[in-house]
């Protein structure tokens, strides 16, 4: 089992393994390997083994690698021991340092593996005590789906974990030990196992019960599943409800809220005609329209709405032109003048107040939440034909699998790049800012990093349509927005070496013509703004 800083539970574990019932103490031994601990697991574990004189505790120390080399570590020293001894029959169990396997979690094993069993998968529970309705909920719905996917109904349950799995001597040489994997290296081993042709037995009679605790440093997993379960059930909202008299009574702190804009002259005033009644409740104290010097009469039409218009490129106008739609929001925190701001897009076509209120009630009502994110489903028109979230072709093909290799928690957002984004201004001007369409990936990861999820919400605001763009056009949409994210996972000096800020893009002449898409990032707002002439 391996352990990384686990005093706190260690002790139950080992007492659990030291009484199983009806396997000699000499017929096994545990090995517990010291994943980089610097709390006393080594020592809690060893005082839990004096209880039971025939116990054979091995401590293996391993570096700061984490719990999948630590558990192939494990598994390659358990496999060399029974190898030692002459018994490739043997069985190598695993479980973690937060679980307490049942009393006879080995014998039901060894039992299995007599009837001819090579893998086995025992049933795990989770101790629920502290985890919310909506996350045992939500984590019923993912069991659910994992029986379906382990064979449905004819399935005994869906695990194949760390925390509750064995294997042969000779199944483990034959699939080479378990992968390496940082995390999820159970599942990597069961993908090994199905490969090889060894079938997984699962078996509700081999059972543990783990920890329902959120916090691990692993990026996968049930802890990290958990911890997304619990902010979920904390931290999402339906946006109707939040009244708007109601949050402009409880609110302490201004709003702005600002809209970039570019040739939106046919939707802009009836958004700003939407937010007016905001205003007049005393929720919303600036609108502010931000313009790429639209020809469309963008600016006009704000005006005659009642809108504050600045022209982006008349806001530090020494940097030369506006880079683009990052660019536009972070020179909009130099000139807005509240001190919760809220972003919303100015090309919607079914705007409602809801999606104001909805992004701003989270900041007003919880003072540890820094940034909201609106949520909605998305139709695509096609013609005459509206199809059902089909729109954000850009999340789902590059968005979302971004994150998943860069902050994989920041997944449970719907909508990582909706416009509709409200934050402290404080927090904003803390972080870079993106010229392109980056910005909100960007935000999201840096928010993430600096403050955790708990200091993230998401607020359902309905139905969204907007202007949808070619397929062709999206291309340099996605780069901006891949290498935001990779700017933020990878090694600077990898990263650099990778992004030449072109892509090609062949036309339907057979012309294969370069474009180039901007990675430069505004620097934050708190450091430029005293150095940086600014027009209000």
């Amino acid at each position: 089992m391996p352990a990384h800083d686990e005093e706190q539970r260690i002790g139950a574990c080992v007492t659990a393994l030291g009484a199983q019932r009806g396997v000699a103490p000499e017929a096994y031994e545990v090995i517990l390997v010291l994943d980089a601990c610097t709390d006393a697991t080594a020592d809690r574990a060893a005082a839990a083994a004096t209880a039971f004189p025939g116990l054979r505790l091995h401590l293996l120390p391993a570096g700061a690698h984490g719990a999948g080399p630590a558990r192939r570590l494990g598994m390659l020293e358990a496999a060399r021991r029974l190898e030692h001894v002459g018994r490739e029959d043997g069985l190598i169990a695993s479980t973690d340092a937060d679980s307490v396997v049942d009393p006879d979690w080995l014998r039901r094993q060894l039992d299995l593996v007599a009837d001819g069993a090579h893998a086995i998968g025992g049933l795990i529970e989770v101790d629920e005590e502290g985890l919310a309705p909506g996350a045992l909920r939500r984590r019923d719905t993912r069991l659910r789906d994992r029986r379906a996917a382990a064979g449905g109904a004819d399935a005994a349950h869906p695990f194949f974990s760390g925390a509750s799995l064995g294997l042969t001597v000779a199944a483990h040489r034959r699939v080479g030990g378990v992968p390496e994997r940082v995390a999820l290296e159970d599942q990597a081993l069961e993908g090994a196992l199905v490969a090889a042709g060894i079938p997984i037995v699962r078996s509700r009679a081999v059972r543990v019960r783990t920890s329902g605790r959120t916090e691990g440093r692993v990026r996968h997993g049930l802890s990290a599943d958990l911890r997304v379960d619990a902010w979920s059930d904390r931290r999402c909202y339906e946006g109707s409800r939040f009244d708007p008299s109601d949050l402009a009574r409880r609110r302490r702190e201004s709003v702005t809220v600002v809209l970039p804009c570019r040739e939106t002259a046919g939707t802009i005033g009836g958004i700003i005609d939407a937010i007016e009644p905001l205003v007049r409740v005393g929720l919303v104290d600036e609108v502010l329209v931000i313009d790429a010097d639209s020809a469309d009469g963008t600016a006009d039409v704000a005006r005659a709405h009642g809108a504050r218009v600045v022209q982006e490129s008349e806001v530090m106008p020494h940097l030369g032109p506006c880079g683009g739609k990052g660019d536009a929001m972070w020179r909009a925190l130099a000139v807005a003048r509240g001190d919760l701001i809220a972003y919303v897009d100015a090309d919607t076509t079914d705007f409602t107040p809801t999606f104001v209120t909805g992004i701003l009630g989270p900041l007003i009502d919880e003072p540890d939440v820094v940034l909201v994110k609106g949520t909605f489903s998305r139709p695509m028109r096609a013609g005459d034909t509206l199809l059902p979230d089909e729109g954000g072709r850009v999340t789902e093909l590059v968005a979302r699998p971004v994150l998943s290799l860069v902050a994989p928690e920041l997944g449970c957002f719907a909508q990582p790049l909706a416009g509709e984004t409200a934050g402290r201004r404080s927090v904003l001007e803390t972080l870079p800012f993106p010229v392109g369409y980056g910005v909100e990936t960007s935000m999201l990861i840096d928010v993430w990093r600096a403050h955790g999820l708990d200091a993230m919400a998401q607020v359902d605001l309905g139905t969204r349509q907007n202007r949808h763009q070619p397929l062709r056009a999206l291309g340099a949409m996605a780069l901006e927005v891949m290498c935001a994210g990779l700017s933020r996972g990878l090694p600077e000096d990898a990263f650099a070496a990778l992004a030449a800020g072109r892509m090609l893009v062949p036309g339907a002449d057979g012309t294969v013509r370069p474009r180039d898409v901007s990675l430069l990032e505004r620097p934050p707002m708190a450091e430029a703004r005293g150095s940086l002439s600014v027009v209000r």
